[in-house]
């Protein structure tokens, strides 16, 4: 009997391509943004791709593909909604993920910024040879399509500097039809400069501090969403050698003999379609865990993949130690605060207004430079209680290194501590977080059964510096909404307004605020991290898995630290660079 059985759980793979076999050259496990341009990259070979969703396909959801429909995904079967364990402050969390072909990339906000070419630096300044920011400029490039802003759109404050944007890629990137046009824009820009804060006209070429208004991931001339899927596979499923398994959750890789070296060599993986019925195919060259940040490590760990100490809690046999696995999850947290709009006008369009502050744009250069002291002396004794929270899989010394990195990063080189984005509607609403927290926390598999929830302790907040950041955000929030033109356009703050935070509030009472007020902010990373073995990484700088012959990780997982800007761009980046390192280790172009 084959063992792809096409039972009416699979039936939306006529939509796709038809299983043609039981064993192809690469499995990909998840069709998010990391595994679909693998897949389209290796299936522009010889080579036999099949790429496993646990989703369906959301080509014509309505909720997947409207420009302005984000929120409509969440807590749907569009969304895998992994509960949190208990945080500071007390309250539980669902953490979104996006379970359907494109991944997260079809229910996230589709904004389009990048990163600080420092933060992509800092890659390769802990052991990943050859991540630079010079060396993934191209692919950042290869991977957009940029849409030319037209005269309407330019009138919304659209943007953009020539050679910081590809236009020969495969995500469509750019101003939507319906950018708004508005009173808002000009005093706020002019708000921000009062405060020194400089207007940035293109984010994306490596340099983000400033105020900016910045494209979305959407076809304008076709008025949708440009997702992983609508991106590097529809297009691209007629291609004989490319096929996508649709509502299919893998559970486990399976092994065959090691190699001469000793290292696993991983022969397939089992999955489950949404009936239940078992699967079990075949790798014959590789398999590529592209699950995201938040199912990757478990679907290694249930592979025997992991902490010896944690596989055996949850009756899993090691097949390779590996404790890196589910540690140094970061994530941000995120608190909005609002203001009435003049006589409760609703602001109608698309506003995609975004400011990069740095920690002295936010607290001044005499408040900056204490912190860093204070900061620094502190990350001792955080490195110390993260290495103790981790059964010390990264020691103490190692993330004290990490973490002083991490410091540089946000006192020396002054990247952005923060993100403020600003969405006018029926009242003046925003959204900030801390980009670049220190606190890590983890994800690890509880039982052998792959339909038992991992538990997942982000840690938020672990560190006091990353909720001062958060106060310190707020209160310049407030005094941005004082200042200029913006003070006279702007009317009371609804939240959390000075009833609930007086004007006159210390950092105490913000912070009893935010903690009572905040939510993830959903760009969780670095679960598999991309760092040398014995710091506690999991994936090379080739990312292969340590101790595996033919297994890789290539999502949001491998990403050592946070970047500013919103995770897609960099990971469509990382995905494009790993599937060229993926071809060149196979000798086929």
């Amino acid at each position: 009997m084959r063992c792809f059985l096409l039972t009416s759980s699979l039936v939306s793979l006529a939509t796709a391509s038809p299983l043609a076999a039981r064993a192809y050259d690469y499995i990909i496990v998840g069709g998010g943004a990391g595994g679909l341009v693998v897949a389209n990259r290796l299936s522009e070979t010889n080579a036999s791709v099949l790429v496993i969703e646990a989703g369906g396909s959301g080509y014509d959801n309505p909720n997947v593909t409207a420009p302005d429909g984000y929120g409509l995904a969440l807590n749907t079967a569009l969304d895998w909604s992994y509960p949190s364990v208990a945080q500071r402050g007390g309250s539980t969390h669902a953490m979104h993920a996006g379970k359907v072909l494109g991944g997260s990339t079809a229910i996230n906000g589709m904004s389009f910024t990048r990163a600080e070419a420092s933060q992509i630096d800092a890659w390769e300044q802990i052991g990943n040879s050859g991540w630079n920011w010079q060396n993934l400029w191209p692919y950042y490039l290869k991977s957009e399509k940029y849409q030319v802003p037209g005269s309407e759109q330019i009138r919304g404050g659209a943007a953009y500097e020539h050679s910081f944007h590809g236009n020969r890629g495969n995500l469509n990137v750019g101003y939507p039809d319906e950018q708004a046009i508005n009173d808002f824009l000009a005093p706020l820009n002019a708000s921000y400069q009062e405060l020194g804060i400089p207007y940035s006209p293109d984010v994306s070429g490596g340099a983000m501090r400033g105020f900016n208004v910045f494209p979305m991931m959407v076809d304008v001339a076709e008025n949708v969403r440009s997702d992983a899927a609508r991106a590097y596979y529809f297009p691209f499923k007629a291609r004989p050698n490319l096929h996508v398994l649709y509502d299919t959750s893998v559970t486990r890789l399976f092994w065959g003999d090691d190699d001469s070296e000793g290292n696993a060599v991983a022969s397939g993986v089992e999955a489950t379609g949404v009936d239940g019925t078992a699967l079990a195919l075949t790798a014959n060259k590789e398999v590529i865990v592209s699950a995201g940040a938040l199912r990757t490590p478990a679907i290694l760990e249930l592979s025997g993949v992991g902490n010896p100490d944690i596989l055996s809690r949850a009756n899993v046999t090691t097949k390779v130690p590996l404790p890196g696995v589910g540690e140094n999850l970061i994530d941000q947290i995120n608190n909005g605060i609002y203001y009435a709009t003049p006589n409760n006008k609703t602001y109608k369009g698309l506003a995609n207004y975004v400011s990069y502050p740095n920690v002295t744009d936010i607290y001044g250069a005499e408040t900056a430079t204490s912190l860093a002291s204070s900061v620094r002396s502190a990350l001792p004794g955080l490195a110390a209680q993260i290495a103790a929270q981790n059964n010390n899989a990264t020691n103490a010394s190692t993330l004290l290194s990490l973490l002083e990195v991490q410091h540089s990063l946000v006192f020396d080189a002054q990247v952005p501590i923060a993100e403020i984005l600003h969405v006018p509607a029926e009242h003046f609403g925003s959204e900030y977080w801390g980009t670049l927290p220190f606190s890590r926390g983890n994800i690890h598999i509880a039982s052998s059964d792959p339909s038992s929830p991992a538990t997942i302790n982000p840690r938020y907040m672990m560190f006091d510096f990353d909720l001062d950041v958060q106060v310190g955000v707020a209160k310049f929030f407030r005094k941005l909404f004082a200042t200029g033109s913006l003070a006279g356009l702007a009317g009371e703050e609804l939240e959390p307004g000075v009833a609930t935070v007086a004007e006159a509030a210390d950092d105490d009472e913000w912070a009893a605020w935010i903690l009572q007020n905040w939510r993830p902010n959903f760009h969780v990373l670095s679960t598999a991290v991309m760092m040398p073995r014995e710091m506690g990484g999991v994936v090379s700088d080739r990312l292969k898995v340590y101790g595996t012959n033919n297994v890789r990780v290539v999502d949001a997982s491998v990403l050592p630290f946070q970047v500013c800007g919103h995770l897609t761009s960099t990971i469509y980046a990382i995905a494009e660079r790993a599937s060229d390192l993926i071809k060149e280790d196979a000798g086929i172009q």
